[in-house]
């Protein structure tokens, strides 16, 4: 590790008290003439020696997948997962009359419909490491929200008129079914890219 810089992390730690890991490593970016790699490897010596302290502490990203998935920034992936399973399984296993587990079939039901499709699609072609190509900014949280929602008033009509070209027609199971498919498989792609977005990024 580099003497002076780790002087200067150090310093930029004291000073300037940034909030997470990136903040840190592009504020050093502008003080120290070296690859982002070795600015974050002499943050993790600096961590790991008890030098500075991180609210959220650094952990290296992980090179295969499955390891990815056991970690914090992958719980999106099995919240996502998770509730188009739960959805899918209370509209088929609860009727329509039963109370008061019909009202969470219908909240479930709108999330499943109206968020997930959408989300689990935003995150597959923007993962949150990427930059717009005109402002070279990180795609902002708002614009993903909204994105979501449009994407998913997109999706669902989208399926249904494809199923009505197919001899399982526009009903609730099939279309509840293509819904599951469709946010498992826009999800998967989804985490598969963060995750090889952030290995890119930690080798520059």
């Amino acid at each position: 590790m580099n003497q002076k810089t780790a002087e200067i992390i150090i310093q930029i730690v004291e000073e300037k008290k940034p909030e997470n890991v990136e903040e840190l490593i592009n504020l050093a970016k502008a003080r120290i003439d070296i690859s982002e790699k070795e600015i974050f490897n002499c943050i993790l010596e600096l961590q790991s020696e008890g030098k500075i302290e991180l609210k959220k502490p650094l952990k290296p990203i992980p090179k295969h997948l499955i390891a990815y998935l056991k970690t914090e920034e992958s719980h999106w992936y099995w919240i996502t997962i998770g509730l188009a399973i739960a959805t899918t399984l209370i509209v088929f296993a609860t009727p329509e009359d039963i109370f008061p587990l019909t009202y969470a079939r219908y909240i479930l039901g709108s999330i499943f419909v109206l968020w997930l499709p959408g989300y689990s699609l935003t995150r597959a072609l923007f993962p949150p490491e990427t930059k717009n190509e005109k402002s070279g900014r990180n795609v902002d949280s708002t614009t993903r929200v909204a994105l979501s929602m449009g994407l998913s008033l997109a999706l669902v009509p989208l399926v249904g008129l494809l199923l009505n070209y197919t001899p399982w027609g526009i009903r609730l199971n099939p279309v509840t079914l293509s819904l599951l498919l469709s946010v498992l498989f826009f999800a998967t792609v989804a985490v598969i890219r963060e995750h090889q977005t952030k290995i890119k990024k930690t080798k520059k």
